[in-house]
């Protein structure tokens, strides 16, 4: 074979071998510029998730801290309202006034003596300063509705009183009444929180064969019902046409939520 041809024949398998590598160093060109765009896109990624993860921090340490605020404000709150049912036994509770704690629901019974005088219903100063303390307290109190409930013994009202009562049951409403529009118009209680209701002396909570019985039967009970009593107003609605109609409300007309069974409803008299 004559030399050129070998030197032809070497020439392009040079040729060949140069391409080879020229194409091989291109395709390792392009994959390091691939894997340094996919560095760069994890790179990016791993920034943004590394943002993300400290602004979940942050709000959950804002949320951690408006939890702990919270919490604060629920214990400063239920420490407040004990402290003030406290001050409240401690000035209150006598013989006239006795306060009780059941399944939630708190109740202030205060005898007849201490708010009217006998036959009326309009509430004397020692038992406006009475209500007054107790609206105090309710003021801390304002998610829990309120039931005023007039009680009498059974000593029946032959004539007409000096406030127009013919019977213990308009005497019991009309003190509810006269409590209930006292604890709104002067203690700043509102109004949608509070119902009035007249037992007359069908709830005694001692026998009227003694004078000391009968003494503890006229009463005014202001309960506040516990939480899980308190009702919205389609509730209330509902239960209206289960129930027959009882309650006074000094600023609704909706039938009561809860709380002593309901009396027959009697009109105030006319001032």
């Amino acid at each position: 074979m004559p030399k050129s041809t070998w030197v032809f024949a070497g020439i392009l398998s040079a040729l060949v071998i140069i391409g080879a590598l020229g194409f091989s160093l291109r395709e390792a060109r392009q994959d390091t510029k691939s894997a340094l765009a996919a560095a760069e896109e994890a790179k990016l990624q791993a920034e943004q998730a590394s943002s993300m993860t400290n602004r979940m921090q942050v709000e959950l340490s804002a949320l951690k801290s408006e939890s702990e605020i919270l919490a604060q404000k629920i214990k400063d709150t239920q420490e407040e309202r004990f402290g003030l049912e406290q001050q409240l036994r401690a000035e209150l509770e006598s013989k006239d006034v006795a306060i009780s704690q059941l399944q939630g629901r708190l109740t202030f019974n205060i005898l007849d003596r201490v708010l009217f005088d006998s036959g009326r219903a309009a509430l004397k100063p020692e038992g406006e300063t009475i209500l007054l303390k107790i609206a105090k307290f309710l003021g801390a109190v304002t998610n829990r509705e309120v039931q005023v409930v007039g009680h009498t013994d059974n000593v029946p009202i032959h004539n007409r009183t000096a406030d127009g009562f013919t019977d213990n049951w308009s005497l019991s409403a009309g003190r509810a009444i006269a409590a209930v529009r006292f604890l709104q118009e002067k203690g700043g209680v509102a109004p949608k929180r509070l119902s009035a209701v007249g037992c007359g002396e069908f709830r005694p909570v001692a026998s009227n064969d003694t004078p000391e019985g009968k003494t503890k039967n006229r009463r005014i009970a202001v309960v506040v019902l516990p939480d899980k009593l308190v009702a919205d107003d389609t509730t209330k609605a509902d239960a209206a046409t289960n129930a027959p109609p009882a309650l006074l409300h000094a600023g609704s007309t909706n039938a009561p939520t809860a709380g002593e069974t309901p009396a027959p409803t009697v009109t105030p008299p006319p001032k």
